[in-house]
């Protein structure tokens, strides 16, 4: 079951012209990159969607927000039963990446990486067995990130920006072929 928070989106003439269908969709459950995606989305006037799960509420003045139960996965079952080709969507989790993809959708990782056909496979075998190593390794303490910086920030910016202007381009060819 899924509720929605926050303030409806309402897309512009201007925005359902020149991005017509085109929607983020962040798996917002301890995204530390929210906010940028919120403001360059409100630049280029596309609606953002943040999903979390009932352990990390949020509000936004922005996005719509979509909260549901807190069952394992449940998050990134929703946003890939809702997201579109064409649309964006920003995650850290390479399944929902995987996913995504297979949608035709473009996906990013928080910290500006995109995941891409010719990338994914190669990801998930190392996240396989990067997991595979840690359980056979008997070790129970495993270092967390590194802390963030405003370094790590302007990558993630610069990056989501040019796959929106990419991603833009993409659907305005594919509007003109149609019309």
């Amino acid at each position: 079951m899924s509720k929605k928070i926050g303030r409806e989106y309402k897309m512009n003439e201007e925005n359902d012209k020149n991005n017509k269908q085109i929607h983020i969709w962040v798996d917002a459950d301890a995204c530390p990159v929210v906010r940028i995606v919120e403001k360059i989305a409100e630049k280029y006037t596309i609606p953002v969607t943040l999903l979390c799960d009932t352990n990390h509420v949020l509000w936004s003045d922005y996005s719509e927000v979509i909260v549901v139960g807190a069952g394992a996965d449940a998050v990134d079952y929703k946003l890939i039963s809702i997201c579109h080709k064409g649309d964006i969507v920003v995650s850290q989790d390479y399944g929902v990446a995987a996913m995504a993809l297979g949608k035709g959708a473009y996906a990013i990782h928080q910290s500006g990486k995109w995941y891409t056909n010719d990338n994914i496979d190669r990801m998930l075998m190392e996240r396989h067995l990067n997991k595979k190593a840690r359980r056979s390794s008997g070790k129970n303490h495993i270092k967390g990130p590194k802390k963030r910086t405003p370094e790590d920030d302007e990558h993630f910016s610069e990056s989501f920006e040019r796959m929106i202007r990419m991603a833009i381009q993409n659907r305005e060819g594919e509007n003109n072929g149609k019309e």
